[in-house]
């Protein structure tokens, strides 16, 4: 059952899927109607999920579900991973690759390879206070509040001496 995101309690999982370029505006429109039906249809055990999404950024895809209702099971969690690897095809896209990090240039989110941005952070091209995304974050209170944060308060802080 597709809720509001912002209507989901704190306590929510998420799953936060980062593409390695922006989408275009006629691409995003399509994805947000696709994540629409997805999400309706979305089932634990024949069960609805009570389900939210958000695209941040145009790049990053967060989906959302309250699991004080129904739980995530292995099923209804293969169903997400095989719906995002359909997006990955059909828009030729990398949103699986948990190798890559994104982070703020100014306004701008840049997407480099793990390898790439330790690089950086070797040559000074990025800092402790680079604004990075922790796509780690578990729930919706740690996505509002870790998500996009210092490099220094991230799990990227080891790289960044």
């Amino acid at each position: 059952m597709l809720v509001d995101f912002d209507t989901l309690p704190e306590e929510s999982r998420v799953w936060i899927y980062q593409a390695n370029r922006s989408f275009s505006d006629e691409e995003l429109e399509e994805i947000k109607q696709k994540l629409d039906i997805f999400i309706a249809q979305w089932t634990a055990h024949g069960s609805d999920l009570q389900a939210a999404y958000k695209i941040e950024y145009k790049r990053f895809i967060v989906l959302a579900l309250n699991q004080s209702l129904n739980k995530a099971t292995g099923c209804s969690i293969d169903a997400s991973v095989n719906f995002i690897q359909q997006l990955e095809q059909e828009y030729s896209v990398d949103l699986m690759d948990k190798m890559n990090v994104s982070y703020k240039q100014g306004e701008f989110v840049a997407h480099k390879t793990l390898l790439d941005f330790k690089q950086m952070a070797k040559d000074k091209a990025v800092s402790k206070n680079t604004i990075v995304f922790n796509n780690l974050v578990t729930n919706i209170a740690e996505f509002r509040e870790n998500w996009e944060v210092p490099a220094s308060e991230s799990w990227h802080a080891r790289f960044i001496k």
